[in-house]
């Protein structure tokens, strides 16, 4: 993949602030909208989310999910034509008294200064959301097949 497209994703994955999160709970198809950190190394991201929230049922360990980050809508953009990067992603759950959680919750903090309060309250989690295969748009004719290859270049860009 060029490196001009590489720099865009690695951009829209640290310009943007929330994704859409796509989870089956019971059978049932459920989206929610959460706010995220990149992990160093774009393998992954972290989001928040509180077990109260019928979407946090299907962040389980292990678990598959469906994720969407897209660059802002404005009154004079195109919408098809919005850069897009629609992925699958592994869940892992973070266990709090960790080094791992340390890290993720200061990369998370330090992007949402207001989740140092919610990260203190019993049934907000943080879970690493482990980015795999799918696709990146970034308009008309220009679609690129992205996987576990691409966040490692995009790391080392």
């Amino acid at each position: 993949m060029e490196r001009e497209t590489l720099t865009a994703i690695r951009d829209l994955l640290s310009s943007t602030r929330v994704l859409a999160l796509a989870v089956v709970v019971d059978g049932q198809p459920e989206a929610a909208l959460l706010p995220f950190a990149p992990r160093a190394g774009f393998e992954a991201v972290y989001v928040q989310a509180s077990a109260l929230a019928r979407h946090s049922r299907g962040l389980t360990a292990g678990a598959q999910v469906g994720l969407l980050v897209h660059a802002a809508d404005t009154p004079d953009s195109e919408p098809m034509q919005l850069a897009r990067l629609m992925v699958q992603a592994d869940v892992r759950v973070l266990e709090r008294d960790t080094g791992e959680f340390v890290t993720a919750a200061a990369r998370f903090i330090d992007r949402f200064p207001g989740a140092k309060m919610t990260l203190n309250l019993g049934d907000f989690n943080l879970y690493e959301l482990t980015l795999g295969s799918g696709r990146y748009v970034e308009g008309f004719a220009r679609a690129f097949n992205v996987g576990p290859d691409t966040y490692q270049e995009i790391g080392s860009l």
